[in-house]
């Protein structure tokens, strides 16, 4: 039996896609289309794959068309939805749907990001650590577009540069992370924090690890990356927009 189980999965999934309203008019940015299927379909995919079986889906704008279009179940999974009234960044979404999160620790991908990863392999990671939360990490030749992270020689996150400093060959944030009850109850209970820009650099040093297991990688936030989306799932080959988890 998977290690990932009983573990409860959260995608967060509101996102507006500003960014890519031209190329995904009237719908969330997690029903974009790839390949003639919805991209969140390909989350949902990994996560049946590796074995979870109780998935929350954190879901803001246009959120009634994600659960029109999944529904409660999917494949092996069982779904249930937050649906936030109003934006609330990825921490205050999470935040939201705490009462729906059972499992310790609870697996979190951003909806708007996939990244190629051992799930049961991160987990096991974060529990030998002992951390109270653990990034996913991955390489790719130029961090300036994503941000950098980087680690002590104990694994500890040390420190996230912004996006759009200095670039060159580095570890990012795969947008997917283990996180711990202790952490999830620590976290603002007002305001609309980001997961990566407020919560995280205000744990390090206090239990958040960097896992550097992550594969390639593909975020669909701009329209260039979103257009090498199909070929990324078709044939696993670095297109712009696409790395191929080596920096």
């Amino acid at each position: 039996m998977s290690d990932l189980y009983e573990t409860t999965a959260v995608v967060l999934a509101g996102g507006l896609g500003t960014r890519l309203r031209a190329a995904v008019a009237n719908r969330p940015k997690a029903l974009a289309q790839i390949a003639n299927r919805p991209f969140l379909a390909f989350m949902l995919d990994q996560l049946d794959a590796a074995g979870v079986r109780i998935a929350v889906l954190c879901v803001g704008y246009l959120g009634g068309q994600i659960q029109k279009t999944f529904g409660n179940e999917y494949r092996g999974l069982h779904l249930t939805y937050s649906q936030e009234q109003s934006p609330l960044g990825t921490g205050g979404a999470l935040r939201s749907a705490l009462s729906k999160l059972t499992s310790d620790p609870v697996l979190v991908l951003n909806g708007d990001s996939y990244c190629e990863a051992d799930l049961p392999a991160l987990l096991d990671w974060h529990r030998k650590h002992r951390a109270e939360a653990t990034l996913l990490l991955t390489g790719v030749p130029d961090t300036q577009r994503y941000g950098r992270v980087t680690v002590d020689a104990h694994d500890a996150v040390a420190a996230f540069e912004e996006k759009g400093n200095a670039g060159g060959p580095g570890q990012i944030s795969a947008g997917i992370y283990a996180i711990g009850r202790r952490f999830l109850l620590a976290m603002p209970p007002t305001g609309s924090p980001s997961l990566e820009h407020d919560v995280f650099p205000a744990w390090i040093g206090r239990g958040l690890s960097g896992c550097p297991a992550g594969g390639r990688f593909l975020d669909i936030g701009t329209p260039e990356s979103y257009a090498a989306a199909e070929e990324f799932f078709a044939n696993g080959q670095s297109t712009a927009g696409v790395k191929d988890g080596r920096a």
